[in-house]
């Protein structure tokens, strides 16, 4: 058995369609889920708070989580969009054992072809396996494979608009990982 724990889009919370999918491809393969809602959010606020804090925060609740109900499990994270950079910038501190993204941004609409707006660093820091699923019309970009990085590519853009393929793309990925 193991866990994954989610978090959510810049502009979203942890009931966006495409967390659903996934929450239900980790149950259906026996594991337990953590919808984690960021601090920004829970105070009321809709503008994410700079990127330290965020992944403060995170590494805050994995391991808290880790300490306690997940004790002894282990644990996947993951998230939508800007909780998926979370998630692979705090990946060295968290020590999950592979890392999920949902609509990783690769680069602001429209920089694609600025280098120094490209986010591929933060993919590529992650050492574990790791899923991204990405909608084929993502107005972010598309990130590469990699080592240990599968891109599963399904219709949509951004909002990954079909639950269904998400969780199919999560629930086969998952079976192949040796947790």
């Amino acid at each position: 058995m193991a866990a994954l724990v989610l978090g959510h889009g810049a502009g979203g919370g942890v009931e966006s369609p495409d967390l659903v999918g996934t929450m239900n491809a980790a149950h259906a393969a026996g594991m337990s889920v953590a919808l984690v809602e960021q601090p920004y959010r829970v105070a009321g606020r809709r503008s994410p708070a700079p990127a330290h804090q965020l992944d403060a925060a995170w590494s805050a609740v994995v391991s808290q989580l880790r300490g306690s109900r997940l004790a002894g499990l282990p644990i996947l994270t993951g998230g939508r969009s800007s909780g998926a950079r979370v998630a692979c910038r705090t990946a060295g501190e968290v020590g999950p054992a592979a890392v999920l993204c949902l609509a990783f941004p690769l680069h602001p609409p429209g920089k694609g072809d600025d280098p120094t707006k490209s986010r591929l660093a933060e993919l590529a820091a992650v050492r574990v396996p790791m899923l991204v699923v990405q909608g084929e019309r993502d107005p972010f970009g598309m990130p590469p494979t990699g080592p240990d990085r599968t891109v599963a590519v399904i219709p949509g853009a951004h909002s990954l608009g079909s639950r269904t393929m998400v969780e199919a793309a999560v629930s086969e990925w998952l079976s192949s990982l040796a947790l």
